[in-house]
């Protein structure tokens, strides 16, 4: 199987490779730690004692890790902690985030690869974040002897059936997995259906609640407020991960508010850092004064500039406490299936996302039930939301406290999680030394 996997791997990145090559030269993407994840040239770890290997795709991933890592240095202070990551900004992040813990690229999924990087890690437990079926790593994670399981997991209905038509060949995998710790009964019921052994599997709730900020008068942000130069008197509307077409909705349903609303400030934040550029250029060509923040603080005493685009990394989540209205991209158009709202939600800001959220049903249904968010049909409704949210503030902040009580009813998951990951190092040190 192994053999197998590494012939068609090879022959993809054959095929594959005009449009790599391409994307090398023109933008540098996949060429930063191209040698570590072919060679599985991971950090050689030193510690003898047990340790949790953390694999996170990207920036999302990194960041909901942060509650765990914290109460597991509280639990268990003597364990180590290491986290790989697939993308260069989930890397970044991760070494920004983390910087006590070794931080790397994870090795491509070729058997060399994953082999070498296991021997110089030796982790008791393998914990994938969320969704991460790589066979030849699961594979040489057991035959070193570490334990596997799969956190915070989510696997939705297109997951799902993508899945299911590769039961056959990921049997032996999905075997091999120890633990799956779920956020929610579908997604464990799903698990249980690709063939992951029932008693395996356990719903945890997920991690991300626990991570979230609900005090808007957090350092972060308050520095935030202070260096963008907003004033307390200032209406803020943040449309954050925005994806290409949502940041014209949120432009013109901005335009549209603040002629009855002048204090209202719009907040972008576009969701990948290779569109901030033209996202500013874009803005300047529409005639929009932009403050940036890579830029630095607003200068005390300006003119207020009405918008602010965050063209940084990993602050999100502080922005989110400035807004009084949240509009949670990725959902306006198809094909992304929306991003995290909870984040606004903590705050108790009036949360508004497009009709595109499968990523997110569960979440979705439940604030919706509680009349905690509200969904927009498009450009044109989401103009029409933002005006009856400054238009009626208490309706507005009513629908926000709903979402903030929703979030904080769900914290926990933490602790659960790392139940499960106890267990399996116990399990994977017995197994040692039998």
């Amino acid at each position: 199987m192994p053999l197998v996997l590494n012939v068609i791997y090879v022959a993809t990145l054959i095929l594959l490779s005009p449009f790599l090559v391409y994307r090398m030269v023109r933008s540098g993407k996949y060429r930063d730690g191209l040698w570590e994840k072919f060679s599985g040239d991971a950090p050689n770890r030193i510690g003898e004692g047990p340790c949790l290997w953390f694999h996170a795709v990207s920036v999302g991933e990194v960041l909901l890790l942060r509650p765990l890592v914290r109460e597991m240095a509280r639990r268990r202070p003597n364990w180590e902690v290491v986290i790989s990551t697939t993308t260069p900004t989930g890397l970044a992040v991760a070494r920004r985030t983390f910087p006590e813990l070794i931080t790397f690229y994870a090795p491509f999924d070729f058997s060399w690869a994953t082999r070498r990087a296991l021997g110089r890690i030796r982790p008791s437990v393998l914990a994938l974040v969320e969704l991460e079926v790589w066979p030849n790593l699961i594979r040489s994670a057991k035959k070193s002897g570490a334990k596997v399981a799969i956190i915070n997991a989510r696997l939705s209905e297109r997951s799902h059936r993508g899945y299911r038509r590769l039961k056959g060949p990921l049997g032996p995998t999905l075997h091999r997995i120890d633990a799956v710790a779920a956020q929610d009964e579908d997604y464990a019921r799903r698990f249980v259906d690709l063939g992951v052994p029932i008693d395996r599997v356990s719903v945890t709730g997920s991690v991300k609640f626990d991570g979230l900020e609900s005090d808007r008068n957090n350092a972060r942000t308050r520095e935030l407020r202070a260096e963008l130069g907003l004033s307390p008197a200032d209406l803020v509307f943040v449309a954050g991960s925005t994806m290409e077409g949502e940041e014209a909705a949120a432009l013109a349903a901005y335009r549209a508010a603040r002629r009855d609303h002048p204090r209202l400030r719009l907040v972008l934040v576009p969701r990948h850092a290779e569109r901030f550029e033209a996202v500013a250029r874009w803005l300047e060509a529409e005639g929009e004064a932009v403050v940036r923040r890579s830029g630095g603080p607003t200068a005390a005493g300006g003119k207020p500039t009405p918008i602010i685009l965050i063209d940084s990394l990993g602050e999100l989540g502080a922005v989110w406490g400035l807004a009084d209205v949240a509009f949670v991209g990725g959902s306006l158009l198809p094909g992304r299936g929306g991003q995290n709202m909870m984040e606004p939600a903590a705050y108790g800001a009036s949360v508004m996302f497009g009709p595109h959220t499968a990523n997110f049903r569960e979440t979705v249904a439940q604030l919706l039930a509680r009349n905690a968010a509200r969904r927009v049909a498009g450009a044109g409704d989401l103009a029409v939301r933002l005006r009856e949210d400054l238009d009626d503030p208490e309706v507005a902040a009513a629908r926000g406290e709903a979402g903030r009580r929703f979030v904080l009813a769900q914290h926990g998951a933490s602790g659960r999680t790392l139940l499960e990951l106890d267990r399996l190092v116990e399990s994977s040190h017995a197994q040692k030394s039998a």
